[in-house]
């Protein structure tokens, strides 16, 4: 390994993030069955998964087979053997839920060398949509329950003949090779003129997915809403959460990260936000909670008045809050999150949390080296 390789530097900080965390590690451990994977080499594992946009758990495994950067990354011998890719992506399952990828970013965070570089006192607050692995086909009536041509229930209905209907052939005749009357599983649909929502549809391939557009000018897609709260000094994510797709979810989502992230601090913190964050109940909810809202003005009917926009700082924030779109530009590009290949809210939360936290440990050998 080179000297200067960013790796290293990353290596070191995850590696005391990981060790702060025994306490976690020891309660995911059982005294009967099979041993699974250790919880820092299966996190290691996702973080170079992430690091180095790997598109698969199954490709992850073939590169630890050969790449000895890997295998030093995760802490594996020369000679160590490779985990199966199914027993892989279970321990993962089990072992790297939404609250412990949180922890680990937190982890990431409190070390002695990142520490310094936060703001306690700035932040930004932004949101994105993250794709469903699921298609628009699958968004069906609520009542059909499967999919056209999945269990042959909308295949047109066959005729049947009574045995006693049935002609008598000669023996020497051969019966011909049935044919099956049962549609393509992916066949052409015309949604032209049908009315879905989601209060009337949902998607047969992920339940928890939602069909949400985020401005008038684009197409309505099934998709999750995530979310990044941002310290305005280096734009280091210091808290990211996952929901649902929702008119309402970014300003709900941004009150649970500020209050986790500084519950009941006492300093006036300030939170910088776009026009979507503009409305009265949550700039309301902001100023009951000591946080001055920064918050792009809207043209019409908006909650920010000159009390707050004629200070310096509120376009300081303005500014800074436009970086929150570096992180999520990362994460979609680098860190595969522009579609996930995850179902269900729960599995897409703890993958979008530890993508965050991989896009600061991309960003920490050059912040270090300043």
């Amino acid at each position: 390994m080179p000297a200067r390789h960013p790796l290293r530097k990353i290596r070191q900080v995850v590696n005391d993030a990981l060790a702060s965390l025994d306490a976690d590690f020891e309660a995911l451990y059982t005294d009967f069955g099979r041993p699974s994977i250790p919880p820092e080499r299966l996190i290691r594992a996702c973080l170079l998964q992430i690091l180095f946009s790997v598109r698969s758990e199954r490709q992850l495994m073939e590169q630890m087979q050969y790449n000895l950067l890997f295998r030093w990354f995760t802490g594996l011998g020369i000679d160590d053997p490779v985990w199966v890719p199914t027993v892989f992506t279970k321990n993962r399952d089990r072992l790297l839920t939404a609250d412990m990828s949180r922890k680990v970013m937190a982890a990431i965070l409190a070390h002695q060398v990142v520490a310094p570089l936060l703001s306690d006192d700035h932040f930004s607050v932004d949101d994105t949509l993250i794709k469903a692995w699921a298609s628009m086909k699958s968004f069906q009536p609520k009542a059909a329950g499967t999919p056209p041509g999945d269990d042959g229930s909308d295949d047109p209905p066959s005729t049947c003949i009574t045995p006693t209907a049935q002609p008598i052939r000669p023996e020497t005749e051969t019966d011909q090779m049935p044919r099956s009357n049962r549609r393509s599983r992916n066949p052409e649909v015309n949604f032209k003129g049908e009315k879905r929502s989601n209060a009337t549809h949902a998607s047969v391939s992920d339940p928890d997915a939602r069909l949400y557009k985020k401005s008038p000018g684009t197409g309505a897609v099934l998709c999750f809403m995530g979310h990044a709260l941002m310290e305005n000094r280096h734009g280091l994510v210091v808290h990211g959460d996952l929901t649902h797709a929702d008119g309402r979810a970014e300003r709900k989502a941004a009150l649970d990260m500020l209050h986790r992230h500084s519950p009941g601090s006492p300093r006036q913190l300030t939170l910088g936000a776009d026009k979507g964050y503009d409305a009265a109940q949550f700039v309301a909810d902001l100023r009951q909670a000591c946080l001055t809202p920064h918050v792009a003005r809207k043209a019409w009917n908006s909650a920010i008045d000159g009390r707050t926009t004629r200070h310096k700082g509120y376009a300081l924030s303005q500014k800074h809050r436009k970086r929150n779109e570096e992180a999520f530009g990362w994460a979609k590009t680098v860190g595969s999150m522009s579609q996930t290949v995850y179902r269900g809210v729960e599995r897409v939360r703890s993958r979008f949390i530890l993508t965050l936290a991989a896009g600061n440990l991309a960003r920490l050998p050059r912040l270090l080296a300043e």
